[in-house]
């Protein structure tokens, strides 16, 4: 093992007491208003997010900066191997951008792209697109690949694809979460109705969940690997818990991994998991806060 990964593991590490935490999330979820959620954040380690912030999709988009500017620094300490393991987990980041920057071409209001750094794949030619078609060029081109059409579900489902291939290539360790991840994907295409293109996710899924009718029936073709998210989902009104199912599951495996790896690999892919499910638990938290609802389900534990 080198010194750059285990000084890096053992930096990465340190970034967990970054994190929200479990109760004080519940605290802010409680809080009743977006107002006084914010003031919550103010003094949490999103403090950043709740300075910028005007209402509760500014704070989740400044919380998810945040949490990029700890993948960022996390990267900033690792060798270039570890950089790049960093950059395919940190991938989701310029999915974003990329759908971002589609809605805009198409009409819709735009939104200022994450600040990607050296976990950037593509997205400086990528943010040059003028048009639908130029943006579908420029991914074919680039690592991302084709996306079929320049339909936003089309786009969508191929760069979670892309995106499962190299979080797989560079992080074996996270196997089944993106098993799991791909498995939603099919399951809320199938509940919208929408054809999904088959060639994305077929060589990740096999290729009998594109008979699948129903999210039982997607649940039973699925290789084990990924059918496991979809575990007690009958209906597509199930998928929300799935969902906060799967994030469980991927901090529970983050936990064992940041604590009980050695320095390497593993362990940056731990921290990465932990950092990312307490990003989303303070994203829901101040989202509950703006309903004042006790609505609770992936902010503490899930339900069993």
């Amino acid at each position: 093992m080198s010194a750059g990964w285990v000084a890096g593991s053992v930096r990465g590490r340190l970034l967990l007491g970054r994190r929200l935490g479990r109760e004080p999330a519940l605290g802010l979820a409680r809080a009743g208003s977006v107002g006084e959620g914010l003031a919550l954040l103010a003094a949490s380690p999103y403090g950043r997010a709740a300075e910028l912030a005007g209402d509760v999709a500014q704070a989740q988009r400044a919380i998810a900066a945040t949490l990029l500017l700890h993948l960022r620094l996390l990267a900033g300490w690792l060798p270039p191997p570890g950089v790049g393991v960093v950059r395919a987990l940190a991938g989701w980041f310029e999915v974003v951008n990329v759908e971002d920057r589609l809605a805009y071409l198409l009409g819709h209001e735009p939104e200022h792209p994450f600040e990607l750094g050296s976990l950037s794949v593509s997205w400086p030619a990528l943010s040059q697109a003028q048009t639908p078609g130029d943006l579908r060029a420029a991914l074919a081109a680039s690592a991302w690949g084709d996306p079929g059409s320049e339909e936003p579900a089309d786009v969508h489902v191929s760069l979670r694809a892309a995106w499962a291939r190299r979080v797989l290539a560079e992080a074996p360790e996270a196997h089944d979460w993106v098993g799991g991840a791909l498995a939603l994907v099919a399951a809320r295409g199938l509940a919208r109705g929408a054809a999904l293109r088959a060639a994305a996710l077929t060589p990740l899924l096999g290729a009998a969940w594109e008979r699948a009718q129903t999210v039982q029936a997607l649940a039973e073709s699925l290789p084990r690997g990924a059918a496991w998210a979809l575990e007690g989902c009958e209906d597509p009104a199930d998928l929300w818990r799935a969902e906060a199912a799967w994030w469980s599951r991927v901090e529970r495996d983050g936990e064992e991994l940041a604590r009980g790896s050695r320095e390497g690999r593993g362990a940056v892919v731990g921290v990465v998991a932990l950092l990312a499910a307490d990003a989303r638990r303070a994203s829901l938290a101040i989202a509950a806060a703006a309903r004042g609802e006790d609505v609770l389900v992936g902010v503490g534990d899930v339900p069993g």
